[in-house]
């Protein structure tokens, strides 16, 4: 707790303000009771809807398999305040105050948790038919272009991309996804893991064109840069996304070159008594040995219990986990741990033209990484050897058919 912190209240009295009503503010909020914060909790967030989960957006939701995803929280029991449809403007970290559409918002201890907003595909804003999918009121506007089986052009062959056109498929759409680069997933693994997830859309029933740009939007059709014309009902954009910062500008917060809140192992951002957590913060890793920015469901549950413990407690604790993704497509099941960017080498669990199969990533001999399709077990096992750096027997790591913690030397 800062010096500041200590003049404005006790713990009894200190009045803690989350902006973002999503997974990681959500979970802020509640690991601050778990943690038996007893000051007021305000929780804001800019969509008029109960707090929600989004991973099945992209699948139940979209899909009419559910009607909502609303977290299973008793807010007021909790005794956690809700302020909805409430857009924060600013902050004003030297007045402690924040600046809403609906006033000033005063705060002893503010938590950022705005997570990410989707890169929009540019000369597409407005034009009808195109779409985004990251919030609840996107998924139900796209609901209705499935049952309808439009033909639908997905612009983005990454994770949120191959989940949308595995749902279309399901719904019986035609589907063509397109991709700047030359292969699936082109920013998050290398190509020869890649590789083998080209296949996934062809079986699945929908196109995969790579080494594709489009050059202009049109109701009712897509234009490539080779002067193809795609028919589109729907267009479907999932080119990325950018922690959502902006309203930062002018507070003094250090950011990123990718926007993102600079937070230290502790997720405490350059101001004193501003915490960052989730989409929208990176944070050093000791284990990675690099400043880690991190997309994903597991990242948004697992640093809020560090934010909490920080403002609860007295003694800091670093934030360093293993990060952790799932993607559901095509019919498959991946997995991912760790982080492989500084590997020296790679090896394969299985054949990657098979339904299940590994991919693991070793530094000097210690599994830093791996990726899992339809092996829930190697990951569950590889997640924990990761952790415990340890070092690995490359030939029994291969054998597919040996636990994958038999390798650990």
């Amino acid at each position: 707790m800062s010096e500041q912190t200590q003049q404005r209240g006790t713990s009894q009295t200190r009045r803690v303000v989350v902006v973002g009503a999503g997974m990681a503010g959500v979970q802020t909020a509640v690991a601050l009771r778990d943690q038996g914060f007893t000051g007021t909790v305000t929780l804001i967030g800019a969509e008029p809807h109960q707090p929600y989960d989004r991973p099945p957006l992209s699948k139940a939701v979209l899909l009419g398999t559910a009607e909502g995803s609303a977290f299973d929280v008793d807010f007021d029991a909790l005794g956690i305040e809700l302020r909805l449809g409430c857009e924060v403007l600013g902050v004003r970290p030297a007045d402690h105050e924040l600046d809403t559409e609906a006033g000033p918002v005063a705060y002893d201890v503010l938590v950022v948790a705005t997570g990410a907003e989707p890169v929009t595909l540019p000369g597409a804003e407005g034009v009808p038919g195109v779409h985004l999918l990251r919030t609840l009121d996107d998924a139900e506007r796209l609901r209705p272009v499935l049952e309808r089986q439009h033909d639908i052009v997905v612009v983005g062959a990454g994770w949120i991309g191959a989940e949308f056109a595995t749902a279309a498929r399901e719904a019986g759409c035609a589907v063509t996804v397109v991709e700047a680069a030359d292969r699936p997933l082109a920013g998050a693994l290398p190509a020869e893991v890649a590789a083998p997830m080209t296949g996934w859309y062809a079986d699945a029933g929908a196109e995969l064109r790579t080494h594709t740009r489009v050059a202009a939007v049109e109701p009712g059709s897509v234009v490539l840069d080779d002067g193809t014309r795609l028919p589109a009902g729907a267009v479907v954009v999932g080119i990325g996304a950018r922690p959502a910062t902006g309203w930062l500008a002018g507070s003094g917060i250090a950011l990123g070159a990718h926007g993102e809140v600079l937070a230290d192992a502790h997720l405490r951002t350059s101001v004193p008594d501003v915490y960052a957590v989730g989409d929208c913060a990176s944070f050093p890793s000791a284990r990675y040995g690099e400043r880690l920015l991190v997309h994903h469901w597991d990242n948004a549950l697992q640093g809020p219990r560090t934010v909490a413990a920080n403002i609860a407690g007295d003694t800091p604790a670093a934030y360093d986990p293993v990060p952790y993704f799932w993607s559901e497509q095509f019919g498959r099941f991946v997995q991912y741990a760790g982080h492989h960017t500084a590997a020296d080498r790679i090896l394969w669990r299985g054949e990657p033209d098979g339904p299940a199969w590994t991919v693991c990533w070793l530094r000097d001999d210690r599994l830093v990484a791996l990726l899992a399709v339809g092996r829930p077990r190697d990951l569950a096992q590889g997640r924990r050897l990761i952790e415990a750096g340890a070092r690995m027997d490359a030939r029994l790591l291969t054998d597919p058919a040996r636990p994958l913690k038999a390798a650990a030397a």
